[in-house]
């Protein structure tokens, strides 16, 4: 059974009726709040329905797995989801602020590699994620050299709203909830207040917008394949992990403003996904695609939760659901003067709700372990550098 295909709607939709789902977003304490509402639908697949405190647009978004973690790649990874959205994030900064000091683009496409780690045993507590440095190169037509166009790149990823992300060191906070009823945690981080209500079942009420949604997200063959590929049908879940991944994301922009990202999995070894990302009308956009922050808000509660399916299944524990209210936090984007200011976010806050025939201390455990293991949970509490490399425009990529 495969609940994306046999629901019949869009992987990727605005939504129509979301006043009906009375989904709402926390109060905006930095420039732009996303609520992030999260389910399971099978072991990997999962949906989401993403709202903006800021201009109350609402997006619905799916992910899955491949072979290697035995889902039926039916949508994007996690991974993908916050590769692209960075990337996007990076084009739209320098875009703007090349405006700013009066630089005029030809030509700009960006590439960007994510690596991150697993190590150690989920049985014996000790497996990991990490998160590694990212690597930025520009393939770059412009008015001015190398050296100016270098300085560009590397203050417009400082500008980026997810730079406050990755920039600083900030450590997640949860509520949790097992069968309808709030527990404290153990070792993960607590937020502080009570629980947000259970959204349930809200979900399958979510009804695309009137047009053509089919162009959002188009799957492609699988990656190139290279020489770090060590990934097998369910190698991502062995009790005992020592690996590296490796997510790339390549982003150009269409005439029309429209950002077009190709996602290549090239560790474990997985599906190109094609996706498109559009800034909303108070960002400069038209709001044609999912924007930046919306896909990196997706990406971590979907890479959250994938952790939590993937320990029950190592365990052998009974996980009959589980869903997520995500909150994130972001300073807006777009530079409005040659001086770019430092993008800002706050520690990402989720609500946790299992549904188990296990006891209180499997929720809690599955909790710790999955904000353990989560690479992008990882990210967040990793200060990461950002290398930027320039080339011009006519090089090839390899």
């Amino acid at each position: 059974m495969n609940p994306l295909d046999s629901c019949g709607k869009p992987l990727f939709f605005k939504v129509a009726n979301s006043a009906e789902l009375k989904l709402a977003a926390p109060s905006n304490r930095k420039g732009e709040v996303l609520r992030t509402y999260a389910r399971s639908l099978s072991v990997m697949q999962k949906e989401a329905i993403v709202v903006s405190g800021r201009t109350r647009t609402v997006w619905r978004l799916a992910s899955d797995e491949g072979p290697y973690l035995l889902g039926d790649d039916a949508a994007p990874c996690p991974l993908s989801f916050v590769t692209a959205g960075m990337v996007a994030s990076y084009m739209n900064e320098t875009l703007a602020l090349a405006k700013c000091r009066g630089i005029e683009i030809r030509y700009l496409r960006l590439v960007q590699d994510n690596y991150y780690t697993m190590e150690g045993s989920a049985l014996r507590g000790t497996m990991t994620g990490g998160a590694l440095p990212i690597e930025l190169t520009a393939y770059i037509d412009a008015s001015s050299g190398k050296e100016a166009l270098s300085q560009l790149l590397t203050d417009s990823i400082a500008a980026a709203p997810v730079s406050g992300l990755i920039r600083e060191k900030l450590q997640s906070l949860f509520t949790l909830s097992h069968n309808g009823r709030e527990i404290s945690p153990a070792r993960a981080f607590p937020m502080g207040r009570p629980a947000e209500i259970d959204p349930g079942d809200s979900f399958d009420a979510a009804q695309p917008a009137h047009g053509d949604w089919s162009t959002q997200i188009i799957r492609g063959g699988l990656s190139p394949e290279r020489e770090e590929d060590r990934s097998a049908v369910g190698s991502s879940l062995e009790v005992e992990q020592s690996r590296r991944l490796h997510v790339r994301g390549i982003c150009t922009l269409r005439a029309d403003g429209v950002k077009e990202i190709e996602q290549q999995l090239f560790q474990p070894h997985g599906s190109i996904f094609h996706f498109l990302s559009d800034e909303v009308p108070e960002s400069g956009g038209q709001d044609r695609a999912p924007d930046a922050a919306t896909l990196i808000s997706a990406g971590i509660a979907f890479c959250f939760m994938t952790q939590l399916g993937r320990y029950a299944n190592i365990a052998k524990k009974d996980l009959r659901a589980y869903r997520v209210i995500q909150d994130t936090h972001f300073s807006l984007g777009g530079n409005l003067s040659s001086e770019a200011k430092p993008g800002e976010a706050d520690p990402v806050e989720t609500h946790v709700f299992i549904d188990s025939s296990e006891d209180d201390d499997f929720a809690r455990t599955a909790l710790d372990m999955s904000e353990q293991t989560c690479f992008l949970h990882a990210l967040c509490r990793t200060n990461l550098e950002t290398k930027v490399r320039v080339e011009g425009y006519k090089e090839q990529l390899t």
